[in-house]
């Protein structure tokens, strides 16, 4: 009997064998705390070890169950009562998808705020609603720093536009965003699903001989070995306390 997991759905698409939908369903915005993260990693360890076929094409879309929000990010108020709470969840997550031996597509639905944005960028691609929703990372607002925060936008999104995203707390739209290549996509919020379920049958074939997360860590292993730093460190706090929260 499959395994149920609290705020979170798993839907595999019978016309996309390999392709697996992990839709988040924690209201109202899917902020991330420890047990949401560890959930999310969670379903995606049962994804690979109990859905996927071994040298068959796989695939994981991570999407939202509201056309407003994507992700607002971390609960911060979790982190005033322990210290360990992004240690122990936020950095994990990070990880678990930098490391995982399957494409992944970050389903944008809606706004993408603060954490969600190494969370989205954490995935391989991302597709965005194309009627609504920002983007933006205001640590810089917030007085909030954590080790290996600016490594993917750095890594992954040139030094102009990584400026922009962790220096000027940039709010990108989808049009945006893909004009400076942070979405790969944008698509009608009607039809993006379908779309992202077609893009992964694509890609899914990459996975089918074992080296696709090695491959993976070749052009992202400066930023997987940051997360895996800062992950479950219990001997000091590991970045800021936010001087202010949204």
């Amino acid at each position: 009997m499959a395994p149920t997991f609290p705020h979170l759905t798993i839907d595999s698409p019978a016309s996309a064998p390999g392709v697996h939908v992990l839709t988040m369903q924690k209201p109202p915005e899917n902020r991330l705390n420890v047990a949401f993260a560890q959930t999310v990693i969670s379903a995606l360890r049962y994804i690979e070890r109990d859905l996927m076929k071994p040298d068959a094409p796989g695939a994981v879309i991570i999407s939202s169950f509201s056309d407003k929000f994507w992700c607002t990010g971390l609960e911060l108020d979790e982190s005033d009562s322990n210290i360990y709470a992004n240690a122990d969840g936020f950095y994990p997550l990070l990880a678990t998808l930098v490391d995982y031996p399957y494409p992944t597509i970050a389903l944008i639905t809606g706004h993408t705020f603060g954490g969600a944005c190494p969370f989205a960028l954490s995935c391989d691609y991302r597709i965005m609603n194309s009627k609504r929703g920002f983007i933006s990372m205001p640590p810089v607002n917030l007085g909030l720093h954590f080790d290996g925060i600016g490594a993917l936008p750095r890594l992954k999104l040139g030094p102009r536009i990584a400026r922009k995203m962790l220096l000027e707390a940039h709010r990108w739209t989808g049009t945006e965003a893909l004009k400076d290549g942070i979405v790969d996509e944008v698509c009608e919020p009607d039809t993006m699903r379908e779309r992202a379920v077609e893009f992964a049958k694509t890609i899914a074939p990459r996975a089918t001989m074992g080296v696709y997360g090695l491959l993976r860590s070749e052009l992202w292993g400066e930023a997987l070995d940051k997360f895996k730093a800062i992950s479950y460190v219990h001997r000091k706090r590991v970045g800021t306390a936010a001087k202010a929260k949204i």
